[in-house]
């Protein structure tokens, strides 16, 4: 009689498979997630790396914001301390013009004539005062036309003003030209 083998060598094969392919399933995965660790240490380092690369260059760009402002309010300094010296440069080569300026002032001013004001601005001056006469007023105005250090007279207004029945004055408001005299010849020439 012909030997019949009734175990399930098919149902053992099956599980073989089974066990085989569930091996490879656990290695394919175990592989997987070792590549997946690997590739996020990877990452995560490059990562820290760019940080780190990019916390540097915020620090030299603080340290350079930092010089950069130093160096605009020097500059600024600079220029104020530029503009001071200029002044004083200026204000010492003007102190002997504006002494004679006013001793022009003093000796162009006739008798009967005197001063109640005067406003220089830059190069005007502006002379308020008080005369007896219309024509001490016009005498003044010949005297600063004569004069080297004042030119260009304009008188803006006279006023006859009566404080009682004794004193008697013509109020008025003049603007003349401050000049030295070796611009004035200069200026003629041209």
């Amino acid at each position: 009689m012909a030997r019949i083998n009734l175990l399930p060598w098919r149902e053992q094969l099956r599980e073989e498979r089974k066990q085989r392919f569930l091996a490879t399933l656990a290695g394919v995965l175990i592989v997987a997630a070792g590549a997946v660790f690997l590739g996020d240490q990877y990452l995560s380092g490059a990562i820290e790396q760019q940080n780190a690369r990019n916390e540097f260059v915020r620090k030299e760009i603080a340290v350079l914001d930092a010089r950069i402002k130093e160096i605009s309010e020097l500059k600024t300094r600079r220029e104020q301390l530029l503009e001071r010296m200029k002044i004083i440069q200026d204000l010492q080569g003007n102190r002997p013009i504006i002494g004679r300026v006013f001793d022009q002032l003093v000796r162009t001013l006739p008798d009967g004539v005197h001063f109640t004001g005067v406003k220089m601005t830059a190069k005007n001056i502006d002379i308020v005062g008080a005369a007896e006469s219309n024509n001490r007023v016009s005498n003044l105005m010949r005297n600063l036309d004569a004069s080297d250090w004042l030119t260009a007279p304009n008188l803006t207004e006279v006023k006859s003003v009566t404080a009682g029945a004794v004193d008697q004055a013509n109020v008025f408001k003049l603007s003349v030209q401050q000049t030295q005299p070796g611009l004035a010849a200069e200026e003629a020439k041209q």
